[in-house]
């Protein structure tokens, strides 16, 4: 039986441990192997254990869009990244220090990311000839010497588990399963990982099969012990707590998904208002339906419609009813919503459109990230119908956005697109939460009687007579005494709400809509500039007088651009960054800010569509730096390009 560590301690460990122990600063790991080898669950087991130890960390979860992907092949390979340190850290990081492959295949598709000194784990026993021919592998990797770049671990990880399973009325196969739990405990031994954690887990998991329970907590102390005591792995690693890195609070590990649906429930609770949800069920936005629907006791009713527009349909019609309503979907669900949308800005209700963006265009790539609904969502219905756009930057900050987004939602009358992608939300970080007396006052004032006095001295209910501030119409639930109106998609006469088709009237209603968007608050743009020039109203720039260059971006491309700065600043380069949170309306201050620079470079994961707005609006040379491969920008690869762009004149 392994020795156990409470977290954040191992000091049990080292005494009975004669190996060296090197202390690192930071670690990036990544587990591979088919689909169903268990790679996420693998991850999400180090990842927490790694939380409840203090570090700092970012993951990266990448899998096949198929359910089960044919085992053996590249196209199965699933894989799990976790970059932890004791400092402040952004991004999962550009290349594994540690690859763990299950069979040929992972090893294969991911050993061109590895630096030359990396050290490879390999289940050996999944070297078979057939399995190295099925990709392409004329001779073993591990004999013909093309590994010799590497540190490379050969353990037979089946044969050590089932040996380790054998007292347990298991079948070979079935006993081979618990293979990722001996893995984990060897990497959970490398890396002085507190252990309580995955064990209560497992027995909680399968607490109705007791005995599957116990073979995988065996499993799991056979990998530690197999650490502890093989002659391989003669150094064991400490990455200490991140002390430094987090203000004081109460944190825990949360994935952007996990924090969108919580920012949910806390609007809803904020405004005093029952939370619901329509939803198709789509990859990768189908984790938030999963999570609401567990949360009834909160106010919070969810509905798995039969199609997408049956979904935001419903959700529509909750918002008429007095409801904080909200759809989610990805990528080409929200082309099947946008009449829907079109009708909501009509009506003038307020619903969260949130949209987990993906590979596309069409179905493409499911289980892939990228930012390329931006345009969609700004311009994607007929007609002219504005929606504001907010976008959170990672997976902690989808908490916030989605608080954000209602707080717009709810003031203004209106729906609101919340872009997240499916980076950020399968990734994840530590989140501090919050206490309850930081959250807004969303609550809502809903019409109580009549609004507007008529020329005969009459008092009636105008539904569209607005709020001088906002330009907010009045909410009224229906069914109230006195407050009935139309409803309908076609053009409202100002103030009263009938049909109109009057041509002057059609104008002022568009017009307005669009007034409303534009007259949104929203915090004005922060620069991140440490140059002497960073103040308001300065132009100057180059070495004496401060950068020239800003690296202006949106969205979850927030880790990577910050992690580049920090290289390029690191190495003498004077550059300034900024963050939009908010995509329509822009920062009121935005125009002001890119005055400033000579220069502006906007990565993007896409084709330039933030930049198509910023050169359209602010008539300013933006330079695109993009890609759309369904993963992250690297933080190297940003690097370069911005000392690039820097250095030219």
């Amino acid at each position: 039986m392994c020795p156990k560590a409470a977290p954040g301690s191992i000091t049990v460990r080292r005494t009975v441990n004669v190996k060296e122990v090197r202390r690192l600063d930071r670690v990036i790991i990544r587990f591979a192997g088919d689909s169903g080898d268990g790679m996420q669950l693998t991850g999400d087991r180090f990842t927490s254990e790694t939380a409840s130890f203090g570090n700092d960390l970012s993951t990266l979860p990448n899998f096949p869009a198929e359910i089960r992907a044919p085992a053996g092949t590249l196209p199965g390979v699933s894989s799990f990244q976790l970059h932890f340190a004791d400092h402040d850290i952004l991004t999962p990081g550009d290349a594994p220090n540690v690859l763990v492959a299950m069979n040929p295949a992972a090893l294969k598709a991911n050993i061109g990311d590895l630096p030359r000194g990396a050290e490879i784990i390999v289940n050996t026993d999944e070297f078979t000839k057939r399995a190295m021919q099925k990709v392409g592998y004329e001779t073993s990797p591990l004999e013909d010497g093309s590994l010799e770049a590497y540190h490379v671990h050969p353990v037979p990880l089946n044969t050590l588990t089932v040996e380790a399973l054998k007292d347990f009325a298991l079948s070979r196969k079935d006993a081979g399963r618990s293979k990722n739990m001996f893995a984990l405990g060897l990497l959970s031994w490398m890396y002085h990982r507190p252990t309580e954690g995955t064990e209560r887990f497992l027995r909680t998991k399968f607490a109705k099969q007791p005995e599957i329970a116990e073979a995988n907590v065996a499993a799991f102390r056979a990998g530690w012990n197999f650490g502890e005591t093989t002659e391989d792995f003669a150094v064991s690693y400490e990455v200490a707590p991140a002390t430094k890195a987090f203000p004081p609070g109460t944190y825990r590990n949360i994935s952007g998904n996990l924090a969108l649906s919580y920012g949910l429930i806390a609007a809803g609770r904020q405004a005093d208002l029952p939370l619901y949800l329509g939803s198709y069920p789509i990859t990768p936005a189908s984790d938030i339906l999963h999570e609401l629907s567990r949360h009834k006791n909160f106010g919070v009713r969810t509905f798995q419609a039969e199609d997408e527009i049956a979904a935001i349909g419903a959700s529509l019609g909750a918002a008429f009813g007095g409801s904080l309503a909200v759809t989610t979907t990805s990528g080409p669900g929200v082309a099947l919503k946008s009449e829907t949308i079109g009708l909501a800005v009509s009506l003038e209700l307020p619903l969260l459109i949130v949209a987990i963006q993906r590979g596309g265009p069409s179905t493409g790539l499911p289980t892939k990230t990228e930012q390329a609904d931006l345009l969609q969502a700004m311009y994607g219905r007929n007609g002219e119908a504005p929606v504001p756009v907010v976008a959170p930057r990672t997976p902690a900050d989808c908490f916030d956005a989605a608080i954000e987004a209602a707080r717009i939602a709810v003031t203004y009358r209106t729906p609101v697109f919340l872009l997240s992608d499916g980076y950020l939300a399968n990734g994840s970080e530590p989140w501090r939460i919050p206490e309850t007396d930081e959250l807004p006052d969303l609550r809502v004032r809903f019409a109580q009687g009549p609004n507007h006095t008529l020329d005969d001295g009459s008092e009636v209910f105008w539904p569209y007579k607005r709020d001088e501030q906002t330009l907010a119409r009045p909410w009224a639930i229906p069914g109230t005494p006195g407050l009935e109106h139309r409803i309908g998609g076609i053009e409202k006469q100002d103030g009263t709400g009938n049909i109109s088709y009057d041509p002057a009237n059609h104008d002022f209603m568009v017009r307005t809509r669009q007034a409303k968007i534009d007259g949104i608050r929203v915090p004005d743009l922060e620069v991140d500039d440490p140059s002497p020039s960073s103040r308001p109203g300065s132009n100057e720039g180059g070495p004496t007088g401060g950068a020239r260059l800003l690296v202006l971006g949106w969205g979850s491309t927030y880790g990577p651009i910050t992690a580049a700065v920090r290289r390029v600043r690191a190495a003498g380069g004077a550059v300034a960054q900024a963050h939009l949170n908010h995509l329509n309306p822009f920062p009121r201050n935005l125009g002001e800010v890119l005055a400033r620079y000579e220069r502006v470079v906007i990565p993007e994961m896409n084709l330039g569509q933030l930049a198509t707005l910023i050169r359209a609006k602010y008539l300013v040379d933006a330079e695109s730096f993009t890609q759309v491969n369904g993963m992250p920008f690297k933080a190297e690869q940003l690097a370069v390009r911005i000392q690039e762009a820097n250095d030219a004149r």
